[in-house]
């Protein structure tokens, strides 16, 4: 099998980051990117086949997609938003089609979901929910004023800036939850509490009413939350949201700070299993194709050693010896033969003036593909003529 075969069989998740906006460093191991641009979630299809989206953080969503007028923030206060909260106030208005996009596709269709932060309030406002534009000046201010006095002891910090990885604060566990489920054997009975990493400005305003909450901070703000009808990783469904970090939840020696923190992941990743293999199941993929003959089982161990090798190029931010250059290699071969955009794709996204990163290179293995594929039909025409 070619690793084209490889591709097909392994479960497929799609990930959004900011990162190919503002650092730059997530994307660097993949050789052929395509910027967001307006369109963009017109092409999801594309993608097919989708076993499951991850969400993560990002710019504040546009509030014209869910604000309502009874937010009561001055012009002044907005601007002041906009003063303190720069980096974050700057509206991406494709990746909300793209994002928001994503997420009813995944309700839609039953298809495995972990949003992490703003993921999580993408989630919300594309099941109508909506959002607290800015916790301190809507919130906390609320609070104050219904009981006439200023409320000290409610005032949690969701971010900070100067201690990114670093910032905790205190969250109540709700019980018979997933999260509750993960976290057991390190709360406190009567406390229910875990400390947890955080950096949102914006939070959960009104819950869509098919959530159930999972955790709560001492201001009242929802910190997780799922859908129990569309829980059950055996069976490939998970439709969560998360506002704080879990992955971040970690010791200087990276020891995860709680056992439970990874199960987030895990459970994500045993549903998309499971999704995979009832989409299999019903497109009638043959189960030989899905079991690794010693031959794709190898390949697979490479293209792991090969991402874990891009993994500590980019948390060390060393380069690798050559030594490692041919596993490296594997693992961008993989990438380029997993790409879901074909020549018409390609040329419609340069229609609406996507740029694509190493692009002489990409457009000629597009060009090859298209070649050898006319040469195949070719061949078989001339075949069955004879």
């Amino acid at each position: 099998m070619t690793n084209t075969d490889l591709s097909m069989i392994l479960p497929r998740v799609l990930i959004v980051s900011r990162r190919t906006v503002r650092k730059d460093k997530f994307v660097d191991f993949v050789g052929n990117d395509l910027s967001r641009v307006t369109g963009v979630h017109l092409l999801l299809e594309s993608f097919e086949p989708i076993h499951g989206v991850v969400l993560g953080e990002g710019e504040d969503l546009d509030p014209s997609l869910y604000e309502d007028e009874r937010s009561g923030l001055s012009p002044d206060e907005l601007d002041e938003i906009r003063r303190l909260h720069a980096s974050d106030t700057a509206v991406d208005r494709e990746k909300d089609s793209i994002e928001l996009g994503l997420a009813k596709l995944c309700l839609e269709r039953n298809i495995p979901y972990l949003g992490i932060c703003r993921g999580s309030q993408a989630l919300n406002v594309a099941c109508g929910g909506t959002l607290y534009q800015n916790i301190e000046k809507e919130l906390h201010k609320h609070k104050s004023l219904q009981e006439g006095k200023t409320v000290t002891n409610e005032r949690v910090v969701h971010m900070d800036y100067d201690n990114y990885d670093g910032h905790r604060h205190v969250v109540k566990v709700v019980e018979k939850t997933p999260l509750h489920e993960w976290f057991i054997d390190s709360l406190e009975e009567e406390k229910m509490e875990i400390m947890v990493n955080s950096y949102h400005h914006q939070g959960v305003k009104r819950l869509a009413q098919q959530f159930v909450p999972m955790a709560f901070v001492a201001d009242g703000l929802v910190e997780g939350f799922y859908d129990p009808d569309a829980y059950n990783p055996e069976e490939g469904k998970f439709i969560m949201g998360l506002q704080f970090h879990h992955e971040r939840m970690r010791k200087p020696n990276s020891e995860f700070n709680y056992p439970g923190c990874p199960a987030a992941y895990q459970e994500f990743i045993k549903a998309v299993v499971a999704y995979r293999n009832k989409l299999n199941a019903a497109i009638c993929v043959p189960k030989s194709v899905t079991i690794l003959n010693k031959e794709m089982e190898n390949k697979r161990k490479i293209l792991i050693r090969s991402f874990s090798i891009a993994r500590i190029m980019y948390e060390t931010g060393r380069q690798s010896p050559q030594s490692e250059a041919s596993s490296l290699e594997a693992g961008a071969e993989f990438l380029r033969s997993s790409s879901t955009l074909s020549t018409q794709q390609e040329k419609r996204m340069k229609q609406m003036g996507a740029t694509v990163r190493d692009a002489s290179s990409f457009l000629e293995w597009l060009r090859m593909n298209e070649e050898m594929g006319k040469v195949a039909r070719n061949t078989m025409g001339k075949r069955s003529i004879e």
